[in-house]
């Protein structure tokens, strides 16, 4: 993971990029992450623990309506989280994180170890994926969690131009 976090840190300073992090099941785990690797304050602007969903809505602006309608855990949550961190930061990348981490709070529909994911570039696009990490305990899912934002990350990062 730590590798992982340097390569991230090495390649947005390489393109002068600035990264900001929305971040809910993961709890800050990879604003820790990125800020753990010497010289990241020249590429991390800030990171959002949106834990409630009153957070979501006060820091990142997203409407309760767009909450009420897909739950705290679905792709449009995401993209949002991901588009409100662009918009309320100097960063002009980010990734957005939310998930069910377990080991209550699962359903059916929406499993225990679903995470979803978006990364959002400034004057470009916002990119969804989700993950079904299986009924792992909740260090486990958070650890694949951060370690698949980062992943995503740094593949956005090595697409862009430099500035």
């Amino acid at each position: 993971m730590r590798d992982l976090a340097a390569n991230l840190v090495q390649a947005a300073s390489a393109k002068r990029v600035m990264i900001a992090t929305a971040e809910s099941c993961t709890g800050g785990l990879v604003s820790a992450a990125i800020t753990d690797i010497a010289g990241s304050s020249s590429i991390f602007d800030r990171g959002f623990v949106t834990y409630s969903n009153e957070a979501k809505t006060d820091l990142l602006g997203i409407p309760p309506s767009l909450i009420n309608q897909h739950g705290a855990v679905s792709e449009d949550v995401a993209r949002a989280m991901a588009e409100g961190a662009l918009k309320n930061s100097r960063a002009s990348i980010s990734v957005a994180i939310t998930g069910i981490a377990g080991p209550g709070g699962g359903s059916v529909e929406k499993p225990i170890g679903l995470v979803h994911f978006a990364t959002s570039v400034k004057d470009s696009d916002t990119i969804h994926f989700e993950k079904r990490f299986g009924n792992l305990s909740r260090d486990e899912i958070r650890r694949a969690a951060v370690k698949a934002a980062l992943e995503a990350l740094l593949e956005r990062v090595e697409t862009m131009a430099a500035k």
